[in-house]
């Protein structure tokens, strides 16, 4: 992505540009310089593209980290190596959420700069590169609202307004079909945004300035949200945007929105998974779930081996407390260890287990062959539970999530909007009526989409849809339904904040979305009744700073926790 290098050094150019121009004609011209004619907004629209889904490292870790893919129930903390509990991130932490709120509340500058240089009379008009801007601020503001609930949306591109109204998560599902509208109306029939200098190009780290795919994903992104709308409290425009979209292009197979990880550039500016995996110990590591690796490995799904490498392994003893230092841990010792057994004989695990005794309290020891077993931690363990889930037991992601930078090699690419999703919304609009097609077809391409992104081999994949029931839509409209489902949030692996809003909205996978309620083995949180969390606190200088706009949002919304249920929600 070297394409940010020069990016950097063209903005750098452009921001001294106005401070030269009084007395630019009496200078002597550089012919290696850029001057106002060579200067676009497709340099600005690079880093409008960027930053929503490659944070620095500070956000990354505790934005998609911490809360999304957790949330999502992809990713486990609270093992034996870890410096947390797996409840980290449902018990708030106003320090972490505010990372998340300034992440994403942090981002309106950009676009709103890109939106003003290319709209009629900006200093980069071309309504072209503005339509292009309109589909990112769409998405983008689909990622914040889903993240939040209701946010400043209407007024926050006005001029003069010091305290933006908090919009209705209705109105904002309503502003962004209406801007996805306009831009796809805009694209008409052009591939690209102009010659030369205006197309956009390689500053498109998308699409490479093909404005065609661009209308597809525009549409795609209007289908997936208003299916979302759908079934919403005073939905009355759900219905005629789905119908709409389906008549329309969608997502092709092969375009999957997504932005190649630079290995290179520092973390401090676009974080990976690897800047957090190998900068802080085994302390910060982390395990994949319980639920994910099972959907994997009890279906044979080819993507177990891409997603995830096998347990490590090794001996661990596990000890039960001593009942003067820890009467508690002492009585629930046999309980405890009973579930992580059971945990282990579900994944069909290799291992022996073999009771003993030290200075008088019971021993347990365990031992697993060396990267031999597919177990998923369970997710939200408390953190009584951590020494006896041993960070050997469960498998960790793979090394093209987690590959470390400067070291060669790849990484599994950023997600913006799957191709899979396209065709896995068109199925679930054919199971429900709402269109006739081929279920079954829609979904199998939706499955092959989703499985080609992680380069699972085309044979693996036939194999799979050919013998497995997940790969088939063959059973009543509900359990069809569930498969979709399933399989969209399988498809988003390292995209948590999608893997997170599927669960709210569809109730699957089940185990996630009930939350969870033995608390001598589950952390509740600061989630009332250990509910599954449904958005992230506002943050927390919000209530100082834009009074009245927080305290109309919490009253219409309810109150400022993570277990208020959205809009949309299921």
């Amino acid at each position: 992505m070297k394409i940010l290098q020069k990016t950097f050094a063209v903005l750098l150019v452009l921001v001294t540009l106005g401070a030269c121009t009084s007395d630019f004609e009496e200078q002597n011209i550089n012919p290696n310089l850029i001057v106002t004619e060579d200067a676009s907004a497709k340099f600005f629209l690079t880093e409008a593209m960027l930053r929503p889904y490659l944070p620095s490292r500070f956000a990354y870790w505790r934005g998609n980290l911490i809360h999304a893919d957790r949330f999502g129930g992809h990713f486990t903390f609270g093992h034996s190596r870890c410096w947390w509990s797996d409840g980290l991130g449902y018990q708030y932490n106003g320090g972490y959420t505010d990372a998340t709120w300034d992440h994403f509340n942090g981002y309106l500058p950009t676009i709103k700069q890109v939106l003003e240089f290319t709209e009629p009379g900006g200093e980069f008009e071309n309504e072209l590169t503005h339509a292009v801007a309109l589909i990112i601020k769409s998405h983008y503001y689909q990622l914040y609202t889903d993240t939040f609930g209701e946010i400043p949306y209407s007024d926050l591109f006005k001029e003069d307004i010091d305290l933006p109204k908090f919009d209705t998560q209705r109105e904002i599902y309503q502003g962004i079909i209406a801007d996805l509208n306009t831009a796809m109306t805009t694209i008409g029939e052009e591939t690209s945004t102009g010659n030369v200098i205006e197309d956009l190009g390689n500053n498109d780290v998308v699409y490479g300035g093909d404005l065609q795919k661009w209308k597809r994903f525009a549409n795609t992104l209007k289908l997936k949200v208003a299916m979302r709308a759908s079934g919403a409290p005073d939905n009355d425009f759900s219905e005629t945007a789905i119908q709409e979209a389906l008549e329309q292009p969608l997502l092709a197979e092969g375009e999957s929105a997504v932005i190649e990880k630079d290995l290179e550039i520092s973390q401090w500016e676009y974080a990976t998974y690897g800047d957090i995996w190998y900068n802080f110990g085994d302390g910060s590591n982390w395990t994949v779930s319980r639920e994910l690796v099972n959907f994997l490995r009890d279906n044979n799904d080819p993507r177990l081996e891409k997603y995830t490498q096998p347990a490590l392994g090794g001996t661990a003893t596990l000890q039960r407390p001593s009942a003067t230092d820890n009467a508690a841990g002492h009585d629930l010792f046999p309980k405890r260890v009973a579930f992580i057994r059971e945990v282990l004989d579900e994944a069909g695990a290799t291992y022996t287990w073999t009771e003993g005794e030290t200075e008088g309290n019971q021993t347990i020891t365990v031992t697993m062959p060396e990267g031999e077993n597919y177990v998923g931690q369970p997710v939200r363990l408390n953190g009584q539970m951590s020494g006896l889930a041993q960070y050997g037991f469960f498998c960790l992601p793979s090394e093209a999530v987690i590959q470390r930078k400067n070291r060669g090699g790849s990484a599994k690419p950023e997600t913006v909007l799957l191709s899979a999703e396209s065709f896995f919304l068109q199925a679930e609009a054919a199971v429900r009526g709402l269109v006739s097609g081929d279920a079954q077809a829609l979904y199998q391409t939706g499955i092959r989409e989703a499985m080609r992104l992680w380069e699972v081999n085309d044979g693996s994949i036939e194999e799979y849809l050919a013998t497995q029931d997940m790969g088939m839509l063959n059973g009543t409209t509900e359990e069809n339904l569930q498969k979709i489902a399933m399989q969209r949030w399988a498809a988003h692996y390292t995209d948590g904040y999608e893997a997170w809003a599927i669960v709210r909205d569809t109730g699957y996978p089940a185990s996630l979305a009930n939350g969870v309620d033995d608390y001598e083995i589950y952390d509740p949180g600061t989630i009332e009744q250990g509910r599954y969390p449904q958005r992230l606190r506002y943050g927390s200088n919000l209530q100082t700073f834009n009074p009245s706009g927080f305290a109309e949002a919490i009253s219409r919304q309810g109150e400022n926790v993570q277990g208020t249920t959205l809009w949309w929600a299921e």
